[in-house]
């Protein structure tokens, strides 16, 4: 055989290996965006419409969240955080329009306490889907509530229901879900 279709097929095996070894990459990366967000990542790529640009977005998300100064929140801390929300759930019986507003409100407090930027709630929710995936549709869902419930279109079951997804997303950001509970560190 000539040279040149010897270099051709070296050529021809570098570039199918090349292309291999990009394929189990991608593959290894979408596993590990998938098992990291969770019901997060089927929710970027429906939303995205694109599995790779979806992945990206993700990627973005981390490196974002990597950048921030998020900490644990002090035992004192979420000791008086954890008071006030229960002072939030006892005032749902009397109250619960304003019940959920203190909720979500007392939530981006949280957030901001732990070093979460608190400006725009589409950023918040992409921020706390890297650290918490499985709890970020609970906010979702719970903020929708209380938009609604500023136009005065929430009924009293969907205002419970906004509290019982800010409870799940509560205990997540105190990182300490029994001191919710009963008021002191299980």
């Amino acid at each position: 055989m000539e040279s040149w279709v010897w270099l051709a097929l070296i050529a021809l095996a570098l570039l199918v290996g090349m292309l291999a070894a990009w394929l189990v990459l991608q593959r290894r990366r979408s596993t590990y965006l998938r098992e990291r967000f969770g019901p997060e990542y089927e929710r970027a790529v429906q939303q995205i419409g694109d599995r790779r640009r979806a992945e990206t977005e993700l990627e973005r998300r981390e490196k974002r969240v990597e950048q921030l100064q998020i900490r644990p929140l002090p035992l004192s801390e979420a000791q008086r955080f954890a008071d006030a929300w229960r002072q939030v759930q006892a005032r749902f019986v009397d109250d619960p329009s304003g019940a959920v507003a203190d909720a979500d409100r007392l939530v981006a407090e949280v957030m901001q306490a732990r070093g979460y930027p608190v400006g725009d709630f589409e950023q918040r929710a992409a921020d706390i889907s890297v650290d918490h995936p499985d709890v970020v549709e609970h906010y979702r869902v719970a903020h929708r509530i209380a938009l609604a419930n500023e136009r005065g279109q929430a009924t009293t079951e969907d205002l419970r229901q906004a509290m019982v997804h800010y409870r799940a997303l509560f205990g997540h950001l105190l990182e300490t879900e029994g001191i919710v509970e009963s008021g002191r560190k299980a």
